[in-house]
Protein backbone atom coordinates (compact mmCIF):
# COMPACT_ATOMS: atom_id res chain seq x y z
CA UNK A 1 0.00 0.00 0.00
CA UNK A 2 1.14 3.30 -0.90
CA UNK A 3 0.97 6.50 1.67
CA UNK A 4 -1.51 8.38 -1.02
CA UNK A 5 -3.73 5.47 -0.62
CA UNK A 6 -5.19 6.66 2.46
CA UNK A 7 -7.06 9.53 3.82
CA UNK A 8 -6.70 10.65 7.49
CA UNK A 9 -9.59 11.88 9.05
CA UNK A 10 -10.85 12.67 12.28
CA UNK A 11 -12.11 9.37 14.29
CA UNK A 12 -15.58 9.63 14.49
CA UNK A 13 -17.92 7.36 16.93
CA UNK A 14 -18.70 4.55 14.44
CA UNK A 15 -14.58 4.13 14.47
CA UNK A 16 -14.98 2.40 17.24
CA UNK A 17 -15.13 -0.88 16.32
CA UNK A 18 -12.43 -0.52 13.47
CA UNK A 19 -9.93 0.78 16.26
CA UNK A 20 -10.61 -1.69 18.86
CA UNK A 21 -9.73 -4.47 15.98
CA UNK A 22 -6.08 -2.77 15.46
CA UNK A 23 -5.79 -2.29 19.29
CA UNK A 24 -6.91 -4.87 21.01
CA UNK A 25 -4.28 -7.79 19.24
CA UNK A 26 -1.81 -5.06 19.49
CA UNK A 27 -2.24 -5.07 23.14
CA UNK A 28 -2.91 -8.93 23.09
CA UNK A 29 0.67 -9.46 21.53
CA UNK A 30 1.74 -8.10 24.41
CA UNK A 31 5.09 -6.74 22.50
CA UNK A 32 4.21 -3.17 21.30
CA UNK A 33 2.56 -1.04 24.19
CA UNK A 34 1.89 -1.24 27.95
CA UNK A 35 -1.80 -1.55 27.85
CA UNK A 36 -2.66 -5.23 29.20
CA UNK A 37 -6.51 -5.35 28.86
CA UNK A 38 -8.48 -5.59 25.30
CA UNK A 39 -11.12 -2.96 25.43
CA UNK A 40 -15.06 -3.07 24.00
CA UNK A 41 -15.98 -1.33 21.60
CA UNK A 42 -18.57 0.20 24.27
CA UNK A 43 -15.42 1.29 25.75
CA UNK A 44 -13.90 2.76 22.50
CA UNK A 45 -17.59 4.32 21.65
CA UNK A 46 -16.88 5.99 25.42
CA UNK A 47 -13.58 7.60 24.94
CA UNK A 48 -14.41 9.00 21.40
CA UNK A 49 -17.40 10.43 22.65
CA UNK A 50 -15.64 11.98 25.52
CA UNK A 51 -12.41 12.61 24.12
CA UNK A 52 -10.94 15.89 24.99
CA UNK A 53 -12.16 19.12 22.78
CA UNK A 54 -8.36 19.89 22.16
CA UNK A 55 -7.05 17.00 21.63
CA UNK A 56 -6.38 15.30 17.92
CA UNK A 57 -7.86 11.73 16.78
CA UNK A 58 -6.87 10.81 13.69
CA UNK A 59 -7.55 7.07 11.42
CA UNK A 60 -6.74 6.02 8.53
CA UNK A 61 -8.61 4.79 5.91
CA UNK A 62 -7.25 3.08 3.38
CA UNK A 63 -9.07 4.24 -0.27
CA UNK A 64 -9.29 1.16 -1.93
CA UNK A 65 -11.66 -0.82 0.67
CA UNK A 66 -12.37 2.06 3.45
CA UNK A 67 -10.69 -0.14 5.85
CA UNK A 68 -9.51 1.69 8.53
CA UNK A 69 -5.97 0.70 9.18
CA UNK A 70 -4.15 2.79 11.86
CA UNK A 71 -5.08 5.90 14.27
CA UNK A 72 -3.32 8.49 16.33
CA UNK A 73 -4.22 10.35 19.08
CA UNK A 74 -3.07 13.04 21.24
CA UNK A 75 -4.85 14.33 24.04
CA UNK A 76 -3.61 17.29 27.07
CA UNK A 77 -1.01 16.29 28.60
CA UNK A 78 -2.59 17.43 32.12
CA UNK A 79 -5.97 19.25 32.68
CA UNK A 80 -5.11 19.89 36.66
CA UNK A 81 -2.95 23.17 35.85
CA UNK A 82 -2.74 25.19 32.60
CA UNK A 83 0.73 25.34 32.99
CA UNK A 84 1.04 22.23 30.20
CA UNK A 85 -1.83 23.55 27.62
CA UNK A 86 1.16 23.59 25.33
CA UNK A 87 1.86 19.92 25.57
CA UNK A 88 -0.04 16.78 23.87
CA UNK A 89 0.12 13.28 24.56
CA UNK A 90 0.59 11.28 21.56
CA UNK A 91 0.22 7.63 20.80
CA UNK A 92 0.13 5.66 17.45
CA UNK A 93 -1.32 2.79 16.34
CA UNK A 94 -1.09 0.69 12.74
CA UNK A 95 -2.79 -2.81 12.31
CA UNK A 96 0.40 -5.36 12.64
CA UNK A 97 -0.23 -7.00 9.42
CA UNK A 98 0.38 -3.26 7.78
CA UNK A 99 3.47 -1.90 9.58
CA UNK A 100 6.48 -0.21 7.62
CA UNK A 101 3.88 1.00 4.99
CA UNK A 102 3.74 4.60 5.55
CA UNK A 103 0.45 4.81 7.50
CA UNK A 104 2.15 6.02 10.60
CA UNK A 105 4.21 8.96 8.60
CA UNK A 106 0.62 9.50 6.93
CA UNK A 107 -0.59 10.34 10.99
CA UNK A 108 2.01 11.76 11.97
CA UNK A 109 1.57 14.59 9.28
CA UNK A 110 -1.65 15.31 10.26
CA UNK A 111 -1.47 15.28 13.96
CA UNK A 112 1.01 17.53 13.55
CA UNK A 113 -0.77 20.14 11.27
CA UNK A 114 -3.93 19.92 13.54
CA UNK A 115 -1.95 20.09 17.12
CA UNK A 116 -0.79 23.45 15.78
CA UNK A 117 -3.71 24.58 14.88
CA UNK A 118 -4.90 24.03 18.56
CA UNK A 119 -1.75 25.80 19.58
CA UNK A 120 -0.10 22.80 20.70
CA UNK A 121 3.86 23.56 20.69
CA UNK A 122 5.12 20.41 22.23
CA UNK A 123 4.32 16.36 21.75
CA UNK A 124 5.20 14.07 24.68
CA UNK A 125 5.13 10.49 25.01
CA UNK A 126 6.59 7.02 26.40
CA UNK A 127 7.66 4.23 23.99
CA UNK A 128 8.60 0.46 25.09
CA UNK A 129 12.34 0.42 25.78
CA UNK A 130 12.00 -2.72 23.76
CA UNK A 131 10.04 -1.75 21.01
CA UNK A 132 12.71 -0.59 19.15
CA UNK A 133 10.49 -0.09 15.74
CA UNK A 134 7.98 1.89 17.47
CA UNK A 135 11.06 4.11 18.64
CA UNK A 136 13.17 4.84 15.29
CA UNK A 137 9.21 5.70 13.76
CA UNK A 138 9.05 8.72 16.40
CA UNK A 139 12.88 9.64 15.88
CA UNK A 140 12.28 9.65 12.53
CA UNK A 141 9.71 12.17 12.90
CA UNK A 142 11.72 14.11 14.59
CA UNK A 143 11.02 13.38 18.29
CA UNK A 144 14.20 13.28 20.27
CA UNK A 145 14.76 10.85 23.80
CA UNK A 146 14.63 12.36 26.92
CA UNK A 147 15.06 10.09 29.20
CA UNK A 148 14.39 6.59 30.51
CA UNK A 149 12.36 5.32 33.12
CA UNK A 150 13.48 1.99 34.81
CA UNK A 151 10.94 -0.48 35.46
CA UNK A 152 7.84 1.72 34.22
CA UNK A 153 5.84 -0.51 33.51
CA UNK A 154 5.24 -4.37 35.01
CA UNK A 155 3.55 -7.03 32.62
CA UNK A 156 3.16 -10.79 32.72
CA UNK A 157 5.55 -10.41 35.98
CA UNK A 158 8.12 -9.06 34.46
CA UNK A 159 9.26 -5.16 34.36
CA UNK A 160 9.69 -3.29 30.89
CA UNK A 161 11.51 0.59 30.31
CA UNK A 162 10.23 3.09 28.91
CA UNK A 163 11.72 5.53 26.56
CA UNK A 164 10.60 9.08 27.04
CA UNK A 165 10.81 11.24 23.92
CA UNK A 166 9.37 14.79 22.61
CA UNK A 167 8.85 16.57 20.12
CA UNK A 168 8.56 20.65 19.57
CA UNK A 169 6.08 21.78 17.10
Amino acid sequence: MRQDGLLIRSAELDDAEAVVNIFNPIIESGLYTIFDMPFTVEQEREFILRFPARGVFHVAVRRADQRIVGFQSMEPFATYTRAFDHVGVIGTYVDLSLRRQGVAARLFEATFRAARLKDYEKMFTYVRADNPAALATYLKQGFQIVGRATKQARINGGYIDEIMIEKFL
